[in-house]
């Protein structure tokens, strides 16, 4: 019988690898390497797995199909996504693209929403099950280091260091660990963007009504505008019982315009596109998370002796309009850790040039594919004529084709966007390279 695990770091605490983060990429990690037989500590700061974890989107589960077949049986989902949107906002006007679906809402499904700590905590189990050791309410507070410079373990808030042939550093956006070791250069507030949510709770009957599903089917709106002048996003999207509604905000016109992101939530609860879906909610939780924005551009170096980087800790997010994805590439950089932490402890080198082929796995992978191919989407993203100027255009556009104006005969689209155009202060040269900036994302 495998003895329990400990529930607090103690001395001589000795691994072959140390995980520092039990989030998904953490947790995925550590159930591959558990299941190839090796010693494994994850190790995580908070009481539990998840406790310490706020999110604010959907979960695309697919990547979980090769680590635990038929997961969608047993995963503690809130809602099976089965429509979505992308909404383009102004003050007054809205105007969105709504796509709905029933095949997202049976196996092999698409997205799915849950809460962090019930999802992390399930994850983290099943790592615990394959023979990982989880240490919980314990930080890594720095790195060990052997008598040749190499890390070799983690220092801890506890009695004892946890030392280990290799470290697979998860700990979440603007790591600590990597920044130590010299791997996180691209730490300006350019970076990154800080999410703030508010989950309002509402009967499921009112729910499903309001956002026409039924059962476990839920709905995922991602909005554009309704910032109130911060670049960034927002968006709302269904659990059981609840509504989650809240926004993506640049840190750096956080720091500098003097809005609050609550009052971007309430505004945005205000809209009269989005009000009718929120009335009588009653907040049940209010959060933060800052997010790593600029994906492939601001990744850290993703290995040195003696330790990998993986997760939000290397900015293994994807923001790219039509893609607001973290979890799933989480998960993948976990699992391309683990095989080159595999590797290298078959063969006892944890050198540098060993670890390489992490990178290499994940430059062949779909995680770092997908990564290049957006790389310069967030930055066109955040832009001003794609946050401010664009929706405005689009939905005056509309509103003026809707408009029946009767003894006028009714304008063609292409006579509309000219004074749009001049009323908004386009020029051409703006248009062709914001078009090949979004080539990145449609092409």
């Amino acid at each position: 019988m495998r003895p329990t695990p400990p529930t607090s770091a103690s001395s001589d605490l000795i691994f072959d690898v140390v995980v520092v983060g039990a989030g998904p990429a953490g947790s995925a990690a550590a159930l591959r390497l558990a299941r190839a037989g090796h010693s494994v500590c994850l190790l995580e700061r908070g009481p539990f797995p998840g406790s310490k974890n706020v999110y604010g989107g959907v979960i695309y589960g697919r990547i979980l199909d090769q680590l635990i077949p038929g997961w969608y049986n047993e995963v503690p989902v809130q809602r099976w996504i089965t429509r979505r949107g992308t909404m383009l906002l102004t003050e007054h006007q809205s105007l969105c693209i709504d796509y709905r679906t029933t095949t997202w809402g049976k196996p092999p499904y698409n997205g799915f929403t849950a809460y962090r700590p019930d999802f992390d905590k399930w994850f983290a189990d099943k790592a615990v099950g394959a023979g990982a050791t989880l240490v919980t309410s314990t930080t890594a507070t720095g790195l060990v280091r052997n008598s040749r410079g190499v890390i070799a373990g983690v220092q801890t808030d506890r009695d004892g260091d946890i030392t280990a042939k290799l470290v697979i550093a998860c700990d979440g956006v603007n790591s600590f660990l990597a920044k130590e070791a010299g791997l996180y250069p691209h730490t300006g507030m350019e970076n990154f963007t800080l999410g703030v949510k508010e989950v309002l709770s509402l009967p499921r009957e009112v729910i499903e009504e309001r956002f026409t599903v039924t059962g476990d089917e839920g709905a995922d709106f991602e909005i554009v505008g309704g910032t109130q002048g911060l670049r960034g996003g927002a968006f709302v999207y269904t659990n059981r019982d609840t509504i989650s509604v809240g926004a993506v905000l640049s840190l750096e016109d956080l720091s500098t315009k003097g809005i609050r992101p609550e009052q971007v939530i309430a505004g945005l609860k205000a809209h009269p596109s989005i009000a009718p879906l929120v009335a009588g909610g009653v907040v049940k939780e209010y959060a933060a998370h800052l997010i790593p924005e600029g994906g492939y551009e601001m990744m850290p170096t993703l290995f040195t002796d003696g330790m990998l980087v993986a997760g939000d800790a290397a900015a293994m997010c994807l923001a790219a309009g039509l893609w607001l994805e973290g979890v799933n590439y989480a998960i993948g950089s976990g699992l391309a850790a683990a095989e080159a932490g595999i590797q290298a402890l078959a063969a006892n080198d944890f050198s540098a040039q060993r670890l390489h082929a992490y990178q290499e796995l994940l430059e062949n992978s779909w995680v770092m594919i997908d990564h290049r191919k957006v790389r310069r989407a967030a930055h066109f993203l955040l832009s001003e004529r794609v946050q401010e100027r664009y929706p405005r255009v689009a939905c005056d556009l509309f509103e003026q084709l809707y408009t029946v104006e009767n003894p006028k005969p009714k304008r063609g689209a292409l006579k509309i966007l000219g004074p749009l155009r001049t009323k908004y202060g386009l020029r051409y040269r703006d248009l062709a390279k914001d078009g090949r900036d979004a080539g990145s994302i449609f092409g």
